[in-house]
């Protein structure tokens, strides 16, 4: 079974990458590695009006930056029109299609609200502009099968109508290009989400129809993902675009870590934690697509940042660097970063610091910005909280303390709090004016590093430029 099995991911390429079908590339990614077995790639691109070359290009960047590589040449779907065409000749010529014309949207009253005419089935009528190729659905019985999520699925053909497999175009529909790909390529297992299962009957009606080599696929339907309101995801109402997420600054692992939660978790109930070994090594073995749930997986960005963040604190101080630098490079101040050569040597420093906080990589700059700009980029809020009326005397002392204290963080930490103890002041108070008038902000990397990072003449230039914009406007 094992060198048998082959599972598909066919993205249409009309749009971003979404979250929802990178989920599914995933799970058939995972089902494919844990059977040993092979995953392909078709590119779904017959709709010539919103396909583009470009598009196909992102799906291959997002299964890339994903770590999910497939096993032979992508298939463009658009290449095997040849093909469709010719098996749409044979359901005709068998009897099992049936050219219909269409009925305008204002009569269909009287064909029970139908597009077509359902006796056009028996007219055996010919090709003609405006004529589209219609599938004859059996008209008693039912096609069934065993899903692996879902179970025993059955559905009557009383409940299909007549669908088209070849538009008065002449293109094929997706019913029609999916069946006969899917046999071409020797698909075992169809694993799609499940607003694709009305689709199913199709599909194995179609292949009965037409007879093609090779036993039908094994189906399994995933859940849904929806947001907060439990309603699906949408690209008007939420955020799914995968790269989007790699823009924000998510990692890759952490992102297949979170997908693989919606809807599949081990047996045993361990949390899955994954890292860009685990991928390629112990993830695929604790895969099994049967452990997928039926039911609806809620897509919570909370758990995702929680999820990022865990993944962001395990890396390296290396890795961590080398993964914030692209977000380094896009900030206004990197020209001024890159014209020192000690500004390298001062974001190592603080990088540790801003590696417990941060919950992803884009957050990066604003923790460290303060280092590299001439003066603090000041949060007014963080100001008019921080500049109560003991402000000015606090930071005039804290200027005459600075000048002699040792510059080591712990040192500072010390004569800060003792200076604090000695003007009667709340510790917590006291550290705000200094905080905003060194970063400009009331939160940040811990003032102390910052400071002894910073340089004592800096500190104190910062800190004297705060006192006299706080005189000024007392």
């Amino acid at each position: 079974m094992t060198d048998q099995v082959r599972v598909r991911f066919a993205p249409s390429p009309t749009g971003y990458l979404h979250l929802g079908s990178a989920r599914a590339a995933l799970f058939n990614w995972l089902a494919a590695r844990h059977m040993g077995g092979s995953f392909l790639l078709r590119i779904e691109d017959t709709d010539l009006d919103r396909s583009k070359p470009e598009l196909i290009e992102v799906i291959y960047q997002g299964l890339t930056w994903l770590g999910l590589d497939w096993d032979e040449e992508p298939v463009l779907q658009s290449s095997r029109n040849a093909e469709h065409q010719i098996a749409v000749d044979a359901l005709l010529e068998s009897g099992a299609a049936y050219w219909s014309s269409p009925i305008a949207e204002g009569d269909r009253a009287q064909f029970a609200n139908k597009a077509y005419d359902p006796a056009d089935r028996d007219r055996q009528l010919g090709p003609c502009e405006g004529r589209a190729v219609r599938f004859r659905v059996p008209e008693s019985g039912t096609t069934s099968w065993n899903d692996l999520i879902r179970g025993e699925i059955s559905v009557e053909h009383a409940n299909i109508e007549d669908f088209v497999i070849r538009r008065a175009n002449g293109s094929p529909t997706f019913f029609l290009a999916n069946a006969s790909d899917d046999a071409f390529m020797g698909i075992t297992h169809v694993i799609r989400g499940e607003d694709l299962i009305n689709v199913t009957p199709k599909y194995l009606l179609l292949r009965e129809a037409m007879q093609t080599p090779g036993a039908l696929p094994k189906f399994a339907h995933m859940p849904l993902i929806v947001n907060e309101q439990r309603k699906k995801l949408s690209k008007r109402r939420d955020d799914v675009s995968l790269m989007d997420y790699k823009d924000r600054g998510f990692l890759p692992e952490a992102m297949v870590n979170y997908l693989s939660t919606l809807g599949w978790g081990p047996t045993d109930g361990q949390e899955v934690r994954l890292d860009p070994l685990s991928l390629t090594d112990g993830f695929p073995t604790m895969f099994d697509i049967a452990q997928v749930s039926s039911s609806p997986a809620f897509f919570d960005t909370k758990k995702l940042l929680f999820v990022n963040g865990e993944h962001l604190r395990a890396l390296t101080l290396e890795e961590f660097a080398d993964r914030s630098a692209p977000f380094i490079a896009t900030a206004p101040w990197f020209d001024r970063f890159e014209s020192d050569p000690e500004n390298a040597q001062r974001l190592l420093q603080i990088l540790p610091e801003v590696q417990t906080r941060v919950e992803t990589l884009s957050e990066v700059p604003g923790y460290v910005d303060f280092l590299f700009l001439e003066d603090p980029e000041i949060d007014e809020a963080a100001w008019n909280k921080a500049m109560g009326p003991d402000a000015a005397v606090w930071l005039s002392a804290c200027i005459d303390g600075i000048a002699e204290w040792e510059w080591s963080s712990p040192l500072l930490y010390e004569s800060f709090m003792a200076l604090a103890e000695q003007m009667g002041a709340n510790r917590r108070k006291f550290q705000a004016p200094v905080r905003v008038a060194i970063t400009g902000r009331s939160v940040g990397p811990p003032l102390f590093e910052s400071m002894q990072i910073l340089g004592r003449v800096e500190v104190l230039r910062r800190l004297q430029a705060t006192l006299d914009r706080v005189q000024l406007t007392a």
